[in-house]
């Protein structure tokens, strides 16, 4: 039985990202499926990682637990499921909006079916990165590895502020 009136999806949907504390991990694109039995009323939610061994699934798991369990849904099983491979393309329009705002460059998604891409086998390089504070794109990348493993640390020529880049992958 629900107590709070709140569906199991929204419940997970509703939790945020442990090291990217401004979006959740359904728009971070981390968040794959909530099933319900609703016989057992079990909850099944299903998640995938930004990249193996990423070190903040285990409080992801434990927080979507809690999440569940004040909405009502006491028996959770969080699987985590690592094919196919989380990609940047599974972040929100809402979520790259988000990350900008708080000041982390978030990758381009890859192209629409139809719109003109890299042939296979190649690979897109990114060669500007606009920064997220004054949108220019005199920006430089200071090190391949940011704030957390997923990031990467850039800075603006043109405000010189320094910035997160979220890795594409």
């Amino acid at each position: 039985m629900v107590a709070s009136g709140t569906d199991a999806r929204t419940a997970a949907a509703s939790v945020v990202d442990p090291e990217i504390r401004v979006i959740t991990i359904d728009e971070l694109g981390i968040l794959r499926a909530v099933e319900e039995d609703r016989v057992s009323g079990r909850v099944t939610v299903t998640i995938t990682p930004t990249y193996t061994g990423c070190p903040a699934m285990d409080v992801i798991r434990a927080d979507v637990r809690r999440a569940l369990a004040a909405a009502g849904y006491p028996d959770v099983d969080v699987r985590t499921v690592y094919s196919p491979a989380w990609s940047t393309d599974w972040i929100s329009d809402a979520g790259r909006a988000k990350l900008a705002s708080a000041g982390i460059a978030p990758p381009a998604p890859t192209p629409a079916p139809g719109v003109v891409a890299p042939a296979p086998g190649v690979v897109a390089l990114t060669l500007a990165v606009r920064c997220p504070l004054c949108g220019s794109p005199e920006t430089e990348q200071v090190s391949r590895f940011g704030s957390t493993a997923c990031k990467a640390l850039w800075r603006c020529r043109s405000c010189t502020e320094p910035f997160d880049h979220l890795k594409a992958l």
